[in-house]
């Protein structure tokens, strides 16, 4: 068993719009994206647009994981829903939503208040 397997994983990820996309970014996962990761079994644990900071064209979300197993088994079974293929490509028909995603899998330390 190797660390990342030990205790609650969270997903960091960092979605830079297209410039003007961040509001159709933001409609498909409010109307679209979170109830297809309920039926994945996909738990979100904050989503945030930058206020003040280098872009206000960012959306900034955590996924948690109870293992990079489950990670894997459902983020995979997401990306190959036909559901969720046909919305991306719906949504991006006059362009694509994003630019960049910045990816990190986080692992709380000792001292953290979330396990």
């Amino acid at each position: 068993m190797t660390q990342l397997d030990k205790g609650m994983i969270y997903e960091l990820r960092i979605y830079q719009s297209m410039p003007g996309r961040l509001p159709a970014l933001l409609s498909r996962f409010q109307n679209h994206t979170l109830r297809i990761w309920e039926k994945h079994g996909i738990c979100q644990a904050g989503f945030w647009t930058t206020l003040i900071g280098e872009s206000n064209q960012q959306l900034t979300y955590l996924l948690a994981w109870d293992s990079m197993a489950e990670r894997q088994e459902r983020w995979s079974a997401f990306l190959a829903d036909p559901e969720w293929i046909a919305i991306s490509k719906e949504s991006e028909k006059d362009g694509p939503l994003v630019q960049n995603i910045s990816n990190e899998l986080l692992q709380p330390t000792a001292f953290s208040s979330v396990k």
